[in-house]
C-alpha cells in the first residue's frame, strides 16, 4: 500500500508539472508570435517608467544631490539593472548612478527638457555616451507642482532583439528541457517527501511496540522536518514516562518488600514468644522479660507505621506547615538536654554551641524540630566515647540558618554516602553494630521536610572519624517581624 501511494504522489507531480511547464511555454510563445517586438519594448518602457516614478519618490525632497542623494541614485542603479541619470531645469546633468559621473555636466536633448517639464514622460533609443545601444526614459524630478528637473533611466537593449529573433527557435529546445526538468524536480521531491515518510512510519513502529529509542534523523525545516521533531519530543517523552513509570513500579515493589520485612520479623518474634506462653514453656519468673520484648516489638512497629505515614504525606505533598519565626539554638539547646542522658550511658558528651547573636529561622516549629531530632538521635546512636557538637548560625549571605550536627562516631563510607537519604536504607558497611528499632525511613522523612521549608541537607562523613551533618533553612526576615517568636527552651 505504501509503496503504491508513493506511485500514485511521483505520477501527480510529474504530470501536474509537465502540463504547467507545456501551457506555460506555449502561452509565452503565442504572446511573443503576436506582439513580439513592440510588446517587449512597450512593457519594459512601461516598467522603466514606473522605476523612474520610484526614484522620483525617494529624492523628490532633496533637491541638492548630497553623498545620501547618489547612494540612493546607486541603490536603484543596482535594483532595477539601470543607468540614472538627473538633470536641471536648465537640461544640465548634476547627478548620476555611476561612480566615475563622467556625464556630470553634459546637457540632455532640449526635446527631453521640453516634454518633461511639461509633465509628460518620453521614451527614446540613446546611444551617446554608451558602450552598447540602450531604451531611455524620462520623467519629471520634482514634488506636487514643483519641477526641479528630470529623472532619466537607461536599460540595455542588449539582448532584446536577439531574444525576439531567436524566440521562435528556442520555443522547441526550452519545452524539451522544461519537460526533463520537470521530471527531475518531480523525481526529487517524490524521493524528499517519501524517505521522510520511511522513517516517520518506522518510528510509529517501534512506537506500537513500546520501543522508544529510535529517532527521525530529518533536517529539513520544512512542515515534514516539523512533525518528525514533534514525534522525536514525544518519544523522549514517552520514554521518560516509561522509565519513570518501571522505576515506580520497582519502588513499589521494594517498599512493599521492606515493609513486609520489617513487620514480618516483630510478628515473627511475638508469635513464638506467644505461642511459647500458651504452651506454658517459660517459667513464670521469666514471664516478665518477654512481655518487655514483644511490647518493645509493638513500639518499634508503632513507629514504623507512623513514619511511613509521614512519608507518604510528604511525598504527596499533604503537609501543610505552620510558618513562624523560631529560635534555632534554643531548640537545640532542648534536645540536647533531652539525649543527655542517652549519650552518657553511651560515654558521649553533647555540646550546644551558644552564639550571641542567636540565628532565627523561617519555619516550621514542629517539623523543624522533627528534623534535628532524627539527626541527633541518629548521632547518639552511632557514636561511643564521644562527642556530639551542635551549632546554629546565621548565613545572611544565602539568606539562611546553617544547623550543624557534628559527632566522632563511626561514619559512613563514600559509597553509602548518596544512599542514606533513600528508603528502608540502613547503613551497615563500616559499623560494628547493627542498631535495633530503626525502620530506615528517618533521613528519608528529614530530607523530604528540610526540602518542603525551602532548604537543603549535606552529609560529610569518613570511616573511623565521624559524620557532619549541615541543614540550611532559610533565614526569618521581615516577613516574620508580625509572628510570634517560638523559643523552644527544655
Amino acid at each position: 500500500m505504501y509503496l503504491n501511494a508513493n506511485k500514485s504522489i511521483l505520477r501527480k507531480m510529474l504530470t501536474s508539472s509537465i502540463v504547467t511547464v507545456l501551457l506555460g511555454l506555449c502561452a509565452v510563445g503565442l504572446v511573443i508570435s503576436l506582439f513580439a517586438k513592440d510588446y517587449i519594448v512597450n512593457s519594459k518602457s512601461n516598467e522603466m517608467i514606473r522605476q523612474a516614478k520610484q526614484v522620483n519618490l525617494a529624492i523628490q525632497d532633496q533637491i541638492v544631490p548630497n553623498d545620501r542623494f547618489k547612494e540612493q541614485l546607486r541603490f536603484f542603479d543596482q535594483a532595477f539593472d539601470a543607468r540614472i541619470w538627473i538633470f536641471d531645469l536648465n537640461g544640465n546633468i548634476v547627478a548620476t548612478s555611476s561612480k566615475d559621473e563622467v556625464n556630470v555636466g553634459k546637457a540632455v536633448s532640449k526635446e527631453v527638457i521640453n516634454q518633461v517639464l511639461n509633465g509628460e514622460p518620453i521614451v527614446w533609443n540613446q546611444s551617446e555616451g554608451f558602450k552598447e545601444g540602450m531604451l531611455s526614459i524620462a520623467v519629471p524630478w520634482g514634488k506636487d507642482n514643483d519641477v526641479y528637473g528630470g529623472i532619466v533611466l537607461h536599460s540595455p537593449l542588449k539582448g532584446m532583439n536577439e531574444t525576439i529573433g531567436q524566440l521562435r527557435e528556442t520555443i522547441l529546445w526550452v519545452t524539451l528541457l522544461g519537460i526533463f526538468f520537470s521530471f527531475g524536480v518531480s523525481f526529487y521531491l517524490s524521493w524528499s517527501i517519501s524517505r521522510p515518510i520511511q522513517q516517520i512510519d518506522k518510528a510509529a513502529a517501534k512506537i506500537a511496540i513500546g520501543d522508544y529509542s529510535e529517532r527521525i534523523q530529518i533536517d529539513s525545516k520544512d512542515e515534514i522536518g516539523e512533525l518528525a521533531t514533534t514525534i522525536n519530543h514525544m518519544m523522549d517523552q514517552l520514554g521518560r514516562v516509561d522509565l519513570e513509570k518501571r522505576q515506580l513500579n520497582q519502588m513499589r515493589h521494594d517498599f512493599l518488600a521492606n515493609v513486609s520485612h520489617e513487620l514480618r520479623t516483630p510478628l515473627t518474634a511475638m508469635r513464638g514468644f506467644l505461642e511459647a506462653l500458651q504452651d506454658g514453656l517459660i517459667e513464670e519468673g521469666a514471664r516478665d522479660k518477654y512481655y518487655e520484648i514483644m511490647y518493645n516489638e509493638t513500639i518499634h512497629m508503632n513507629r514504623l507505621v507512623d513514619d511511613i505515614t509521614d512519608l507518604m504525606k510528604l511525598e504527596n505533598k499533604e503537609i501543610d506547615l505552620v510558618w513562624l519565626s523560631v529560635d534555632v539554638q534554643a531548640m537545640l539547646a532542648k534536645l540536647a538536654f533531652k539525649f543527655q542522658p542517652e549519650a552518657e550511658l553511651r560515654g558521649t558528651v553533647i555540646h550546644c554551641l551558644m552564639d550571641e547573636n542567636a540565628p532565627q529561622a523561617h519555619a516550621d516549629p514542629d517539623r523543624l524540630e522533627q528534623i534535628l531530632n532524627n539527626l541527633i538521635k541518629n548521632a547518639v546512636k552511632f557514636t561511643e566515647n564521644g562527642t556530639i557538637e551542635l551549632k546554629a548560625m546565621a548565613v545572611p549571605s544565602e539568606g539562611c540558618v546553617l544547623i550543624t550536627v557534628t559527632d566522632t562516631g563511626i561514619g559512613i563510607s563514600p559509597e553509602d554516602q548518596g544512599l542514606i537519604w533513600e528508603r528502608f536504607f540502613k547503613v551497615d558497611r563500616g559499623r560494628t553494630v547493627k542498631h535495633k528499632g530503626s525502620s530506615g525511613l528517618g533521613l528519608a522523612i528529614v530530607r523530604e521536610l528540610v526540602e518542603l521549608h525551602g532548604g537543603s541537607i549535606r552529609v560529610r562523613s569518613e570511616l573511623g572519624v565521624g559524620s557532619t551533618f549541615e541543614v540550611r533553612i532559610p533565614l526569618s526576615d521581615s516577613r516574620s517581624s508580625a509572628q510570634p517568636l517560638v523559643s523552644l527552651v527544655g
